[in-house]
């Protein structure tokens, strides 16, 4: 099997406040292979967004990438090493910050943000803009990036590109300010583009029509996404593999339509049940009961046992690792629970205890607990 185009191993992203460490990112690891969709799944506070962000080495004090490697094409985004008295300095071979702005954030990995309004300068055309971005990125011509520009907004869908070239971003609708967005990204023809939930302001059409456009634009240029949501029926819509997040942590990962029909993870089975399913017929939907704890304070043993319907008592004891849970010759499928055979920590025979998914409020938020072996 070919090298992943990203790789992620271990990643940790911390924010360092006058309460204490938020530990926004906790020990994830994935990959992005060519050409394909990956999703990257959760409620609000999963950190999701601040995974993306580090990818890019965005993320702002007070927050630091503290562990971790990054490598994207065969280079070191970011990787740490010991120096002589055993202090973590960056690798010799991870790349300066001048050659992530140069070289990789926008000619290599593009982002699309969720507002677009946030993204597009109000006082400029976005004609201007796009056409500056080509300009920067691709060292072409004014006339030739003002070409290049026209030609991506018709790629992207804008009706009339050579007049709306010169109209403001308040002229355009949420929907088109969005699609502008999407070219300016594939404008440099990059091999990675991060989505960090780009639909999640558009109704219920307009998104449809940009996640139909994404996937046909996808397969015509061979790019590869992260598509980063809280939804499941868009991961669903467009997404290969899918990562599962919960407080800082990927607790499951396979193929979608593995994640669908062979749920591992009772978050994920949650995230599923809360949501209308076209495969299914359901008297109602059921939310998950609860709120995501603070990423400052974690809850011991499996972050999500406050919440969990299945919680024993050796899920706040044991805070579980994913492990592949395929059978032989099946695609890879981990999760981070130990109700499977395959952690082997006495789940079974561990009584059950109330949590706020069976109406009570015993979270073990302070307990300190144990890894699983």
């Amino acid at each position: 099997m070919s090298e992943p185009l990203l790789s992620v191993r271990d990643l940790k992203t911390q924010f360092f406040t006058e309460d204490g460490t938020v530990r926004a990112v906790d020990g994830i690891s994935f990959d992005v292979n060519e050409g394909e969709i990956v999703g990257l799944v959760g409620e609000s506070g999963a950190g999701k967004s601040v995974a993306t962000s580090s990818i890019l080495r965005l993320v702002d004090s007070p927050g630091e990438i503290v562990g971790g490697e990054i490598e994207f094409k065969g280079e070191t985004i970011f990787g740490l090493e010991a120096d002589d008295d055993g202090e973590l300095r960056p690798r010799d071979e991870m790349l300066t910050e001048e050659e992530m702005r140069k070289q990789i954030r926008g000619r290599e990995i593009a982002i699309i943000f969720q507002d677009p309004m946030e993204s597009l300068n109000p006082v400029f055309t976005v004609g201007g803009q796009l056409r500056e971005f080509i300009e920067i990125n691709r060292g072409l011509d004014p006339d030739e990036a003002k070409a290049e520009a026209i030609d991506m907004l018709r790629e992207v869908g804008i009706p009339a590109p050579e007049s709306r070239y010169d109209e403001y971003p308040h002229q355009f609708s949420g929907g088109m300010r969005q699609r502008v967005l999407i070219a300016m990204a594939l404008a440099c023809q990059p091999d990675l583009i991060i989505a960090d939930e780009p639909t999640t302001a558009l109704d219920v059409t307009v998104e449809g029509e940009i996640l139909e456009m994404v996937t046909d634009l996808q397969e015509k240029y061979g790019t590869s996404f992260i598509w980063v949501t809280h939804d499941m029926s868009v991961v669903a819509e467009i997404c290969d593999r899918v990562n599962v997040m919960y407080l800082g942590e990927i607790i499951e990962q396979a193929e979608v339509d593995d994640l669908f029909y062979d749920t591992k993870h009772p978050y994920t089975s949650a995230l599923l049940d809360s949501m209308p399913r076209p495969d299914r017929t359901v008297d109602e939907l059921r939310p998950i009961e609860g709120v995501m704890p603070e990423a400052i304070d974690p809850p011991s043993g499996c972050r999500f046992h406050s919440r969990c319907p299945e919680a024993r008592e050796v899920c706040r004891e044991v805070h579980p690792e994913p492990r592949d849970l395929s059978e032989e010759g099946e695609a890879l499928h981990t999760a981070a629970c130990v109700k499977h055979d395959a952690f082997d920590v006495g789940y079974d025979e561990s009584p059950p205890i109330d949590t706020q998914a069976t109406g009570g409020f015993s979270a073990g938020f302070t307990e300190t607990g144990g890894e699983a072996e």
